[in-house]
């Protein structure tokens, strides 16, 4: 008979599972068919994501209400012996063991209230999940979508942006947090421990900004490029720089009783922590987009579609495993990973392959996205451990407000000393407004709710998260009204030029305004990877043996492709966006450049001993790539240059 029961609640246990797991895919497959109705009526006050949260808050109240107790056979038993909680307990039942595991830190006040209702408990995720299942794709394909052209025309803005600002508002938050807790304790609302490393760490995982919202109605209403960029380029790395910051404030132990209060010396080894985390990160993600380029150079997978496809995915995805094995933050090393392969990898790759991890991982990140935020509607409801203050969350509204305005405002105006295109007051208002928190706060709160603190900045930050993406998301498209940002616009069509936003120096100094708007960090690393870098990994760029000395021949033959030598014309990245400006049309006359916009210089080339016009190979180079997508026509000594559409 314990046999029979056994084998009946082992069935009954994979009958739940099974629905839980139904249960999810239900309310995707929902979210689906509403955002279509929602596209076709072309309604933007409400956000696929937000769609998904309030569904999972409806199928959260039907099985927090609806659904009745099924268990009941949980009793404490008494410990007293023990110093620590173990993780595995084996329990000796008449003669049988029983294996039982850690499911977490239970208040005496709340040992009779454990949740009994066995679905609940199904679908409420190990945290884990979200962090080697769910965050991969997302973040992989934020960078292998990257889209080059306008980032890294504005790629010191956006590091500035990502690092300097998220840095200031973690400490903002965490300190204006601190003063909240403080005030708590003062009119007795405050029943448990609540650290200043605890409010730093608040200040950490609520800084992580996901516009996906507002991203998605810029890309649906083509509004203004360069915010586009600035938002998509600062939520990208923001997100790995707040995980990092994260985990540099938890490693922060001073030494001495008080382990809470502030050492130099804690203080200096976290910094070093999160510079080491982050590099470390850095560097294994971009060693395994070399290590896969190099693989689908070197090797004929191209003839197998199938394989190569599964490889490139395996790749990808095992660099966010191996760094979190390592010791490093997986966020980091796959963001990175995604950009090394879409620069190198993609253009190994055979068209089919090509096409299959764009929309495998375009697929991946969607499906991945909802479901976290259809969770997040239901965790409202099933999470067991909420702690609600009125007072802790109408203060860490507050401190968001003020700590993304001393991120955006102070920031941009010092950015605006060194920028030739200003970031309007318009451009700073939008991005203020646009700091939605999302699927990595919620990831990076609910990955630790063992303690009290912790599960207070969880239910906080799940609220913040609600107000952003149903408020703030609505208030997307009155808001570009309200500040007159341009919307329809083309891609490839940048704004005028300003008096404020570039100066005109000598004819003699006045380039392409293409290299003049590119990042200077850049053009600094342009040279060496066109020369050197895309000859080994890709089988494009210019021949080693035209690059490298005449003493390397034999290494340079062996490591370019013979592509390289077939093909006159260097091959193009078909998914790349390049950065290219409304100088691309250009006539050449002698020694005069005309460029479309007006303006006229001196052209800086060379003459051969043949009478024949040639350019300089890093001015070569940096036109080719910035300019792939260029067509040239030569007559009688004149060049024009017309810029064909981008396929990306």
């Amino acid at each position: 008979m314990e046999e029979l029961a056994t084998e009946k609640e082992a069935e009954e246990s994979h009958r739940q599972d099974s629905v839980s797991l139904l249960t999810f895919i239900l309310l995707l497959t929902l979210t689906i068919l509403t955002i279509w109705l929602f596209k076709h009526r072309r309604v933007r006050f409400l956000h696929e994501t937000g769609l998904a949260m309030i569904y999972g808050l409806i199928v959260g109240v039907i099985l927090r209400y609806g659904t009745p107790s099924t268990s009941g056979h949980d009793k404490p038993f008494s410990c007293s012996q023990e110093d620590r909680p173990f993780t595995t307990l084996l329990v000796n039942v008449s003669g049988k063991f029983f294996e039982y595991t850690l499911k977490g830190e239970i208040s005496p006040g709340k040992i009779h209230n454990v949740e009994q209702n066995d679905m609940l408990r199904k679908v409420t995720f190990d945290p884990e999940v979200f962090f080697n299942i769910l965050l991969p794709p997302i973040i992989f394909h934020a960078g292998y979508s990257l889209k080059k052209r306008h980032f890294f025309r504005n790629l010191g803005s956006i590091l500035a942006y990502a690092f300097l600002g998220t840095a200031v508002s973690c400490f903002i938050i965490g300190n204006l947090m601190y003063g909240v807790v403080k005030l708590m304790k003062l009119v007795g609302q405050l029943s448990d421990k609540f650290y200043y490393t605890d409010c730093l760490l608040f200040g950490a995982i609520i800084s992580a900004t996901d516009p996906v919202t507002v991203l998605a109605i810029f890309n649906e209403l083509h509004a203004d490029v360069d915010l586009y960029a600035l938002l998509f380029g600062e939520s990208v790395l923001n997100d790995a720089v707040a995980i990092v910051l994260s985990s540099s404030i938890v490693a922060y132990q001073p030494t001495g009783e008080n382990t809470h209060a502030f050492d130099a010396a804690a203080f200096f080894k976290s910094v070093g922590v999160f510079l080491g985390i982050f590099s470390g990160s850095f560097m294994m993600g971009a060693v395994t987009g070399v290590v896969t380029a190099l693989v689908t150079k070197f090797t004929k997978l191209h003839c197998f579609p199938l394989l190569e496809t599964a490889l490139f995915f395996l790749m990808s995805w095992s660099t966010f495993l191996l760094a979190e094995a390592c010791g490093f933050t997986g966020v980091v090393a796959v963001l990175f990973c995604g950009i090394t392969q879409a620069h190198y990898t993609y253009n190994n790759l055979s068209v089919e392959s090509r096409s299959r991890t764009k929309q495998l991982f375009e697929v991946l990140h969607f499906l991945a996205e909802n479901f976290i935020f259809s969770y997040m509607g239901l965790a409202l409801f099933t999470f067991q451990k909420h702690i609600f203050s009125p007072v802790f969350i109408i203060g860490a509204f507050i401190a968001i407000f003020l700590g993304r305005a001393a991120h955006i405002y102070p920031l941009s105006f010092l950015l605006n000393l060194g920028r030739r295109h200003k970031i309007s007051w318009n451009f700073q208002h939008m991005m203020m407004f646009s700091g939605l928190r999302g699927a990595m706060a919620f990831a990076l709160a609910i990955r630790d709710t063992a303690t009290y603190s912790h599960q207070m900045m969880f239910s906080t930050t799940l609220l913040i998260v609600f107000f952003t993406v149903w408020i703030v998301g609505g208030g997307t498209t009155p808001m570009l009204s309200w500040l007159n940002i341009r919307v329809g616009v083309d891609p490839d069509q940048d704004p005028p030029p300003t008096n404020d936003s570039f100066q005109d120096g000598p004819d003699s100094e006045r380039r392409n305004r293409t290299k003049q708007e590119s990042a200077w960090l850049f053009r600094l690393w342009y040279s060496f990877d066109h020369n050197y870098l895309k000859p080994i990994l890709t089988h494009s760029g210019p021949p080693l043996t035209t690059t490298l000395p005449s003493w390397c021949g034999l290494v340079a033959r062996c490591l370019t492709s013979p592509q390289v030598y077939n093909n006159q014309e260097q091959l193009r990245e078909e998914d790349s966006d390049f950065i290219l400006n409304d100088g691309d049309l250009t006539v050449t006359y002698g020694d005069t450049t005309i460029t479309a916009n007006g303006s006229s210089g001196l052209h800086t080339a060379t003459t051969s001993l043949d009478g024949k016009r040639t350019k300089s190979s890093s001015e070569e180079a940096l036109e080719h790539d910035l300019g792939a997508a260029d067509h040239e026509v030569t007559s009688r000594g004149t060049r024009l240059v017309f810029p064909l559409e981008d396929n990306a």
